[in-house]
């Protein structure tokens, strides 16, 4: 536990391109009962194209409140300020990132958004659904997207008004990667990098199904992290590319930090 707690409190770099927020469910023993609880995990991409897991925190369900806490504690070691936030689509999280970073730009997973979008659809249209809705996420502009989203409604608009009605409540956070080149889209457009992450650790937890104490449970999650961190050697593909791309976007956070 020292080696987590000296991990969990180190330095962090001042900035980050992008930072994936997402959480993952076990079960642990508390009080003589079994709960759920909720391992709460942040990946950063820092201006160096570097990946790193900037800390893992125990919690009960996933909730905005809880997000927020996590955050303030980045701040205090640190981080100053996110360029990109990649969320999943938990009722709450934009508000917790604004309370805390408001100048960050927020990316909701669009495979988030997707699995939301089907939870309403009757098995036999799920295939037509989700092929129906990839026109709106890979279009080549916001515009083009919303007119694909115009055409989705026609369509389908009467039978799962539900579907609709999420996408155009959520289009501004939805919407973000739509004004970024293809290696940027492709890096912040789901939580992808975080899920794969959250692969690695239920390859070493799936042998527990319960957990004794939040603190075994903290400690098997490290030393998983610890070997996914060793394989995660040298620089975001097309690094370069993307921080010229992001120097244009974000002028005086990005040249600031490079002069």
């Amino acid at each position: 536990m020292p080696m987590v707690k000296e991990w969990q409190n180190r330095p962090l770099q001042n900035i980050y391109a992008v930072i994936f927020l997402d959480a993952i469910h076990f079960k642990v023993k508390q009080d003589g009962q079994i709960v759920n609880k909720a391992a709460y995990m942040v990946i950063g991409i820092d201006l160096d194209g570097t990946k790193d897991v900037l800390g893992i925190w125990i919690g009960e369900n996933e909730s905005a409140k809880f997000w927020l806490s996590v955050l303030n504690e980045l701040k205090n070691r640190g981080v100053q300020d996110i360029l990109i936030a990649s969320v999943d689509n938990l009722t709450g999280f934009s508000e917790s990132i604004a309370a805390c970073y408001p100048d960050a730009e927020i990316q909701k997973c669009i495979v988030h958004q997707i699995r939301n979008s089907i939870r309403y659809v009757s098995y036999k249209d799920v295939k037509k659904i989700t092929a129906a809705l990839k026109p709106i996420y890979t279009a080549p502009s916001e515009a083009a997207a919303a007119e694909e989203l115009n055409q989705f409604e026609v369509t389908w608009g009467d039978k799962y008004p539900l579907i609709v009605r999420s996408w155009r409540n959520n289009w501004s956070e939805i919407s973000t990667f739509f004004k970024y080149p293809p290696e940027i889209r492709k890096i912040i457009y789901t939580t992808n990098m975080i899920e794969s992450y959250h692969r690695q650790l239920r390859k070493v937890t799936k042998g527990k199904s319960i957990f004794p104490t939040d603190d075994a449970l903290l400690k098997m999650l490290f030393m998983a992290t610890q070997d996914v961190l060793r394989k995660w050697t040298g620089r975001v593909q097309n690094w370069g590319q993307i921080l010229l791309q992001l120097s244009i976007f974000f002028p005086d956070k990005v040249k600031a930090h490079l002069r």
